[in-house]
């Protein structure tokens, strides 16, 4: 029985040992995935200590001379997937990176990196570009320039320095007028992207050039994170943008700072109506533009007897191609937003943005903040509504 025994344990130490070295290349793939691994996490140590020979000791892929400008408090890659032929290698991975001084929560960003190996066996990288279906990072496409503002950080390619130091400045006002108006408990802090072009800012979005065409300027990041500042960015299409004046730049970059302020607040719950209707309200508060000014889409509708019935669904603010469509449905939550800063009061107003966005879902959100917030339903507010339409836009 004992050597029965010895004979199973060497039986089972054997298959072990099978299980651990593998068949058909198995553990190579492990071996090289850990390889890569370590390769990225020596080239995630360049970028940060600017380290240029030892960033190039990692193969080519992105110049580190483009990401001189970017401020990275941290930059790391997580592998996590590698498909090998050979000496040469495809690897999925992550890339985290934080800007200094404005970036608690990091971006996350899927990257694809081609490799070989060469001679003395070590893995290098080829190139490094966005993974299928991820959005471009500011550095693909081109050096990056920084200028910094008061309370903004504008990065840009392809563009002056009097550019981005016009962007500054409208991101410097913007920030105090949105805090007179919310209230000071975000960051108070924005950063800018300005890419060379239409087609730049679609790439930074992952979409294409069709969807944001006429669009002067995109917010993205992450929201209902009230535990930590999400890293968001004002994406600007310098194309749409150089068409505006010189209110409408301020209204703009005002509307999507606010997006910045109120993103902790904005959750599943928040219909667009509001949340895109208080950003045009704050961009408009101390513009002194009159209703008609400042919605001349739903003026026309107004005039013409087609006032809405209902408040937009978020379908309706959909880059469809339909312009004034889309003009009258961030028209109409202005004037939502405007109605309820003028009857119950801006802190009231403030209030129901927040009490809307307590709640995890859609469903019940909206009604319950009336209700508590505003004393009223949202059938009787959609009435004072279009009731306040025929007088301000009649």
């Amino acid at each position: 029985m004992a050597g029965r025994r010895s004979g199973s344990v060497l039986v089972a130490l054997v298959v072990l040992l099978v299980a651990l070295t593998g068949c058909g290349g198995r553990p190579a793939v492990d071996s090289a995935t850990a390889d890569v691994q370590r390769l990225l996490d020596r080239r995630a140590a360049a970028v940060l200590d600017r380290d240029e020979r030892a960033y190039e000791r990692t193969g080519t892929g992105t110049d580190l001379a483009r990401l001189r400008s970017v401020p990275v408090a941290a930059w790391s890659y997580r592998v996590t997937g590698l498909r090998r032929t050979g000496d040469t290698a495809t690897a999925d991975a992550e890339l985290r990176y934080r800007v200094a001084g404005y970036d608690r929560a990091p971006v996350t960003a899927g990257r694809t990196l081609r490799l070989s190996r060469g001679a003395d066996g070590k893995w290098a990288v080829d190139t490094d570009r966005p993974a299928e279906k991820s959005a471009q990072q500011l550095w693909d496409q081109g050096a990056v320039h920084l200028v910094r503002g008061r309370y903004s950080l504008v990065l840009g390619v392809g563009q002056s320095g009097q550019a981005l130091r016009d962007f500054a400045d409208l991101a410097d006002r913007a920030v105090p007028a949105v805090s007179d108006a919310w209230g000071t408990r975000w960051s108070r802090r924005v950063v800018v992207l300005v890419p060379r072009s239409l087609e730049g800012m679609a790439g930074l979005l992952g979409s294409p050039a069709s969807a944001y065409r006429g669009i002067a300027a995109v917010t993205t990041g992450e929201t209902g994170a009230r535990d930590r500042a999400s890293a968001d960015r004002i994406i600007v299409n310098p194309d749409a943008f150089a068409l505006l004046g010189g209110l409408g730049e301020q209204v703009v970059v005002t509307h999507e700072t606010t997006h910045v302020a109120t993103r902790a607040r904005t959750t599943a719950a928040t219909p667009l109506w509001l949340s895109e209707g208080y950003a045009d309200w704050v961009g408009y508060r101390a513009t002194g533009r009159t209703p008609t000014e400042a919605a001349p889409e739903l003026s026309r509708a107004v005039d013409a007897g087609r006032v809405p019935t209902a408040l937009p669904d978020d379908e309706d603010f959909g880059f469809t191609g339909d312009a004034s469509r889309l003009a009258r449905s961030y028209e109409s939550g202005w004037t939502a937003c405007r109605l309820i800063a003028d009857r119950w009061g801006e802190a009231r107003l403030g209030d129901f943005y927040r009490a809307v966005g307590e709640h995890r879902e859609r469903p019940g959100a909206v009604e319950d903040a009336m209700r508590k917030v505003l004393g009223t339903t949202p059938e009787a507010f959609t009435e004072q509504w279009r009731a306040y339409l025929r007088e301000q836009l009649g």
